[in-house]
C-alpha cells in the first residue's frame, strides 16, 4: 500500500518561495515516476512537475524556471521548490505516483491528501 504525505504549504507573498515535501511509504521513489499536481477552486487538477526514474524532469510553461522537483532517495522523499510565486499559483498541491506510457501520464496510481499554498499580498 502506497502512502504519500505532503507538507510545507502555507501563506506567502508574491515573489516569495516555498518548499513542499512528500514523504512516501510503500514505494521506492528511485524506481518510480513521481509528480506534483495542483488544483485551484473551480478548476481542473493540473500537472506541475514530473521526475522520472533516471532523474529527468518536465514542467509546463506556467512554472518552468520557477519550480524545481527533486528527490532524496535515502529519505524516500520528493520535493517541490517553488520560487518567484505568483497569485495564480494559489492552489492545493498534491504529490502523486504516476504511470507513464509513450511519454505521457497513463494513470495516477496514488495521491497524497494535499497541502494548501496561498500566494497573496
Amino acid at each position: 500500500q502506497v502512502q504519500l504525505v505532503e507538507s510545507g504549504g502555507g501563506l506567502v507573498q508574491p515573489g516569495g518561495s516555498l518548499r513542499l515535501s512528500c514523504a512516501a511509504s510503500g514505494v521506492i521513489l528511485s524506481i518510480e515516476t513521481m509528480g506534483w499536481y495542483r488544483q485551484a477552486p473551480g478548476k481542473q487538477r493540473e500537472l506541475v512537475a514530473i521526475i522520472r526514474t533516471g532523474g529527468s524532469t518536465n514542467y509546463p510553461d506556467s512554472v518552468k524556471g520557477r519550480f524545481t522537483i527533486s528527490r532524496d532517495n535515502a529519505k524516500n522523499t520528493v520535493y517541490l521548490q517553488m520560487n518567484s510565486l505568483k497569485p495564480e499559483d494559489t492552489a492545493v498541491y498534491y504529490c502523486a505516483k504516476v504511470a507513464m506510457t509513450a511519454g505521457r501520464v497513463r494513470n495516477v496510481e496514488a495521491w497524497g491528501q494535499g497541502t494548501q499554498v496561498t500566494v497573496s499580498s
